[in-house]
């Protein structure tokens, strides 16, 4: 029996609850959801139901029964599978019919692997990276990109809704992931562009943040311009998307390219101005801090 009922309210479990997984199982939980979490330290999820009621479970495969739709949101390939497969994973106390969300920035391939395993084990998939970072995660506007079939995406999307404010489906599994290497490479270069047009700017003795405010309105102007030109100028990096975790992403997105042919120059390149960045010590800064190298 499919285990997701069209009602207002669905009953869901969340695993991971890190920067980006704990207010996105926040947003489910505001929204009158039955949220049971799992994460791996439980101090964690005990914490969160602190704050926002619900439950907790030791497992994934205990958080994920009875629910209509299990998400989650970890770090690799590998996390993932472990929170999925096995005597202990999710699909394992997943009812006939369920669907799993999955948010984690992972590679195409676990995409259509999980998707595969699903399919055999009477339960349904759908990949779903997120891009906004996390204060798009804590206020609830991310952007979702989703892989999988199309029934299926339109029951899990309206849940989705909680966290987001734009979700589409963008063809079959392992679809999501490869837009979301598609984002990610758009702002590798668009990032390295800005950094290098400020670091001229300071050079040229120029009033950046007046030179920011004019060419903001034409055809320079991006949300990276407007969300970052500011504190980049002022070599402010402690916070938003970590270098550590762009790398992880740039690496899945570089190995599927040469899988599939895709010569990608210029996102190569910054990896390895993110790599020297690593090296200054920013790993936990944020992605902005491209310009930092060039200032050093």
């Amino acid at each position: 029996m499919n285990a997701f009922r069209r009602s207002t309210m669905a009953k869901v479990a969340f695993l991971g609850l890190g920067v980006m997984g704990s207010p996105m199982a926040g947003h489910l939980a505001k929204k009158g959801h039955d949220v049971t979490v799992f994460n791996r330290t439980g101090a964690k999820a005990e914490a969160w139901v602190a704050a926002n009621g619900g439950r907790s479970a030791a497992t994934p495969r205990e958080a994920a029964a009875g629910c209509a739709i299990v998400f989650a949101c970890v770090g690799n390939d590998d996390d993932l599978r472990s929170v999925v497969l096995g005597d202990d994973g999710a699909f394992a106390g997943m009812e006939m019919g369920a669907v799993f969300v999955d948010h984690t920035t992972a590679s195409a391939e676990v995409a259509r692997e999980l998707s595969a395993a699903a399919d055999a084990a009477g339960l349904r998939f759908i990949d779903a990276p997120v891009s906004g970072g996390q204060a798009g995660a804590e206020n609830g506007v991310l952007t979702v990109m989703c892989g999988g079939e199309e029934a299926t995406y339109a029951e899990a999307e309206p849940v989705i809704m909680a966290y987001a404010r734009s979700c589409r489906l963008l063809g079959p599994s392992g679809s999501g992931q490869l837009t979301k290497m598609v984002n990610q490479i758009a702002i590798a270069g668009l990032v390295q562009g800005l950094s290098e047009a400020i670091h001229f700017g300071k050079r040229a003795g120029l009033d950046v943040e007046a030179v920011l405010d004019v060419i903001s309105k034409g055809a320079a102007g991006s949300w990276q311009m407007e969300n970052r030109g500011r504190t980049m100028n002022a070599d402010k990096f402690d916070f938003g998307f970590a270098v550590e975790w762009m790398r992880k992403d740039l690496g899945i997105l570089l190995a599927e390219s040469r899988r599939n042919g895709a010569r990608l120059p210029v996102t190569a390149l910054v990896d390895q101005f993110y790599a020297e960045v690593e090296a200054m010590g920013g790993k936990r800064w944020d992605t902005s801090s491209l310009i930092a190298r060039l200032e050093r």
